[in-house]
């Protein structure tokens, strides 16, 4: 098996795995759903394309720096024309407040464990993206290239990410939070991020294991 290393590092990013309505909320790592679409994006997949392939996936993440929680209140849909019988306007719309999550100025290292031939594929798109790459939000572009240069490694996931350096300076014997795709006899920590469809907007779960790791251990 061979891991692909993407980095997911801005100014803003938001991976929610909750929000339906009008709260937005961020996990405090990426989420396999938004990497996923963000390879989609790279790939040129539409949303009724199936995923199955980048599903199978073994995914983890890395976190180099965790970033600062922030919260921004949005409104939406104000002032639009309220419609009754036969199309006639009887009013204007209120407009609904939201609250919207984000993590601010974080860096992720993300790794995806498969076959070597399908990663390579998958690199050559993340160099020359078919559509526009954003972090969770189509407002959040990456603050650098998602494309690693050296980010294709003969290496099973936890040995690609334990190895590749980090970039920022770190005192002795300090520890990164790394959060792992797991069997459900490793962890009881349960994510539902996994795309079943985008179009409709269909999600499974997957079991993570979240460790400690020691820089440079």
């Amino acid at each position: 098996m061979a891991t692909l290393l993407l980095r997911l590092s801005g100014p803003m990013q938001s991976w929610g795995t909750q929000s339906r309505f009008r709260d937005r909320d961020t996990g405090l790592e990426p989420s396999k759903s938004g990497v996923i679409g963000l390879l989609c994006s790279a790939l040129g997949r539409a949303r009724d394309e199936p995923v199955d392939d980048l599903v199978a996936l073994r995914m983890g993440v890395r976190v180099d720096r965790e970033g600062t929680m922030k919260m921004d209140w949005q409104t939406t849909g104000a002032n639009y024309p309220k419609l009754g019988k036969g199309g006639k306007v009887i009013g204007r719309t209120d407009a609904v407040i939201s609250p919207r999550y984000y993590l601010s100025d974080a860096d992720f290292l993300v790794g995806l464990e498969g076959p070597n031939d399908v990663l390579r594929e998958f690199l050559t798109a993340l160099q020359r993206p078919r559509w526009q790459l954003f972090l969770g939000r189509k407002a959040f572009p990456p603050g650098e290239p998602v494309y690693v240069p050296d980010g294709l490694l003969e290496a099973p996931l936890e040995e690609a990410l334990l190895r590749y350096p980090v970039r920022h300076a770190t005192n002795q014997g300090e520890r990164l939070r790394v959060v792992i795709d797991a069997t459900r006899g490793e962890s009881n920590e349960i994510r539902g991020d996994v795309p079943v469809s985008f179009a409709e907007r269909r999600f499974a779960t997957r079991h993570v294991r979240t460790d400690w790791w020691e820089v440079g251990s």
